[in-house]
């Protein structure tokens, strides 16, 4: 996917330090992560996850060192950029349709004006349902889907745009496992057929395991970058944590268990700070 830019990445950090008072986030983190590429965030409530989107989304300044993403700066006009949120409840009584939500992410594009602006920009939403299996709810209001359902039109919302990057906050939150399941796989899927790099903030590794490149791990102001062969493992993670850590594998899923310092967190989802 060209960006105008010389620089191939979906998202180069260089040195990146995110530090609030005393307190250090992450330390010189140099990141690079190609287009088409899935990269897992995982680490305990506290560790800097929520705060990494927030720099990319321009949101946060760094302490010291770079970001770009898709060859441009991190900010708030970056359109290069896709976002799904956390899963949240929808009350039942929203008559907001599916396409209206998918439209949002187009917002800020320009489209042209008159008739041909709008023809185009139902084209983008109809094509947008169709690469996540939507059309068929695309009309219906959102109160009136399920949670799986939902979060379809969200993926479809934060891709209609083509971005570069699509930076994923806890998606899987309230959904049961076949939907976690089926999300993460969309998501992957969805991405990789427009060349867009992934960035997936999770507690869970399981539900992503099958579509992961690479896992981002953050502790402490530590962290370690590689394929979930490399850093879920007993020796990285006791490393990271400064703790024994126990990594057991059972057919396809790995299990984290934690030392004083609760290395399982990620696998209890909560709001984190800051």
């Amino acid at each position: 996917m060209t960006s105008g830019s010389e620089d191939p990445t979906a998202l180069r950090l260089r040195s990146a330090t995110l530090a609030f008072g005393e307190r250090t986030l992450w330390d010189r983190l140099d990141l690079e992560v190609a287009p088409g590429e899935f990269l897992a965030v995982l680490g305990p409530n506290g560790s800097g996850k929520t705060s990494l989107l927030r720099v990319l989304l321009g949101l946060q300044p760094l302490t010291s060192g770079s970001v770009r993403i898709g060859g441009l700066p991190a900010g708030k006009g970056n359109r290069r950029i896709g976002y799904i949120p956390q899963q949240r409840t929808i009350e039942p009584t929203l008559t907001v349709r599916g396409r209206d939500l998918v439209g949002l992410g187009l917002d800020g594009h320009r489209l042209g004006l008159g008739l041909r602006g709008r023809a185009e920009r139902r084209r983008r939403v109809d094509a947008a349902l169709r690469s996540v299996g939507a059309s068929a709810f695309g009309d219906r209001p959102l109160g009136l889907l399920s949670g799986g359902e939902q979060q379809r039109l969200r993926v479809a919302q934060a891709l209609v745009g083509d971005p570069a990057l699509l930076l994923c906050d806890e998606p899987l939150l309230s959904l049961d496992l076949a939907s976690q399941r089926m999300v993460s796989e969309l998501v992957a899927d969805s991405a990789r057929r427009k060349n867009a790099a992934v960035l997936f903030v999770t507690h869970e590794i399981n539900p992503v395991l099958p579509v992961v490149d690479r896992v981002l791990y953050l502790v402490d102001g530590r962290f370690r970058i590689g394929t979930p062969e490399e850093v879920m493992t007993s020796e990285t993670l006791s490393e990271l944590y400064r703790t024994p850590v126990q990594v057991i594998r059972l057919a396809d899923r790995i299990l984290v268990v934690g030392g004083e310092n609760g290395a399982a967190h990620h696998h209890h989802p909560a709001e984190e700070t800051p």
